[in-house]
């Protein structure tokens, strides 16, 4: 058993859990903002997205994001900001964004996501115990700290992402 097992497992649920919600949502559902100061399915989905592939490449494997090196910002029309995941987004700037079309939304989504599981099916119990600064915290921390804080955002915002179906169309998001 490997010491990420249970972090896999996590996440591959909430990618599950996540799959499952998105299945059958046309465009306009998911872009649909559901109140003031709240946030629609593409942005929790693309800020999910971004802090995976943020803490995965940058943080943990100091390598460029593929938000960037792949060319994703470009077919979000954004900019290559390598820290620009959403956090103080205000809800004026939340709505105005408009969310590219579904599949490049996926795409991405996809593609953090297969590059996670690539670099936890590898990590060793050493890098897991390795302490260094890992942003957004100042003090030294061990990877796999750092780690259980980026499983629970993704947690949290699938549960968003989730929940917002749920609302919208009914429970699709279990099965």
């Amino acid at each position: 058993m490997s010491a990420t097992d249970s972090v896999v497992s996590t996440l591959q649920r909430n990618w599950d859990m996540v799959d499952a919600a998105l299945e059958g949502l046309n465009h306009a559902t998911i872009a649909h903002i559901p109140a003031d100061q709240c946030n629609s399915i593409a942005w929790i989905l693309w800020h999910m997205s971004r802090v995976v592939d943020t803490f995965v490449n940058a943080r943990f494997r100091s390598e460029p994001q593929i938000w960037i090196a792949d060319g994703w910002h470009q077919r979000f029309g954004m900019d290559d900001e390598p820290e620009d995941r959403g956090v103080g987004w205000t809800a004026k700037r939340v709505a105005s964004w408009q969310p590219p079309d579904r599949s490049v939304l996926i795409g991405y989504y996809q593609a953090v996501r297969a590059t996670a599981n690539g670099y936890l099916s590898s990590i060793t119990d050493a890098e897991l115990e390795e302490m260094k600064v890992i942003s957004p915290v100042p003090e030294p921390r061990t990877v796999a700290n750092a780690l259980g804080q980026m499983v629970w955002d993704a947690v949290a915002h699938g549960g968003q992402i989730a929940y917002l179906r749920g609302f919208y169309r009914g429970m699709g998001w279990h099965r």
